[in-house]
């Protein structure tokens, strides 16, 4: 089994803006809005190399869209940077109107996303983003890992024609991926092979994935653990493949029930090969104020969780 080493915890949207630093060099198409938060969003590097590729909206998430909407028409490629919340719940209509429904090459760039915003509580933590973006004709949907994961997605979305969401989170996490790994849009990677159960977990429940794999292992329970970055197009062959070895599924994500990365994998499931499956995510539920930690524990998003869903799966078969 390969081990995977923390190299340093990081913060997921400091990925985002190292990668918008990079492109802010190499791709002179590539402009930048923001609602107010250029720290949180960690767009400071761009905006000091390209002060004229930058648009200073204010808190107006709903004009950040429209601007960005035109934008793409004169041949740009906007990333617009704010909350999750206020990426997606503020401002659908206008995602939805000016955005996807005629194909605008839009970045939407959303940090803070999930339970790990942390003591800002509820109001600003969001856990239906991803069912928000993913029932979004044309739409597709990256929630990444780690830093090195996140800038890998940065930098690859804006080669791709099209409206992105692109996810990602407040905390510093392990960074465990490749520096130079290549980022493949609707490509699943798969972390490590396994016969017993397939694991797939998606933005910050990787790295649990994998600490899950790890102590199941110690009992010679052998788990297949696969990173899902693309939500939307989703690897469908990568995980129909897992799950006839395997014979169960158990995933993982930040995120309600409802809607998410589970969903998708249901309906592949049940299209084509159904089998035994448990979900770890939030559970119907809004959050709450609490640190990071105290909140993946409360809410059963963490390894231990993960070690539980596979041991009841793995009695389904």
């Amino acid at each position: 089994m390969k081990k995977y080493i923390d190299t340093g915890k990081k913060d997921t949207r400091s990925g985002f803006g190292a990668g918008l630093e990079e492109l802010g060099k190499t791709n002179e198409n590539v402009v930048a809005l923001c609602a107010d938060l250029i720290g949180s969003l960690k767009m400071d590097a761009f905006i000091a190399n390209n002060p004229d590729r930058f648009f200073q909206v204010g808190i107006a998430e709903a004009n950040m869209m429209g601007i960005a909407a035109g934008l793409t028409i004169g041949g740009k490629i906007p990333f617009t940077g704010t909350f999750a919340n206020f990426s997606t719940g503020r401002v659908y209509d206008q995602i939805r109107q000016s955005i996807a429904y005629s194909g605008k090459n839009v970045k939407i760039c959303a940090s803070h996303a999930g339970l790990t915003l942390g003591e800002d509580g509820a109001t600003h933590q969001i856990l239906e983003d991803i069912g928000l973006m993913k029932m979004l004709p044309g739409m597709t949907v990256i929630n990444t890992c780690d830093y090195n994961q996140t800038k890998a997605a940065t930098i690859a979305i804006a080669n791709h024609q099209g409206p992105v969401y692109l996810r990602f989170g407040r905390p510093k996490v392990a960074n465990f991926t490749p520096e130079d790994q290549k980022f493949e849009i609707g490509k699943a990677v798969m972390l490590q092979e396994g016969t017993d159960v397939t694991i797939v977990a998606t933005g910050h429940l990787v790295w649990e994935a994998l600490r899950a794999a790890e102590s199941l292992a110690e009992e010679g329970i052998s788990s297949e653990v696969i990173n899902i970055h693309t939500i939307k197009p989703l690897d469908d062959e990568t995980i129909l493949n897992s799950v006839k070895k395997t014979g169960c599924i158990v995933t993982a994500e930040e995120h309600n029930y409802l809607g998410g990365l589970g969903e998708s994998v249901s309906r592949v499931l049940v299209k084509n090969h159904p089998a035994p499956q448990e979900f770890i995510a939030t559970n119907d539920t809004f959050g709450e104020s609490g640190t990071p930690d105290q909140l993946m524990e409360k809410y059963g998003l963490n390894a231990e969780a993960i070690s539980n869903a596979v041991h009841k799966v793995i009695k389904r078969k």
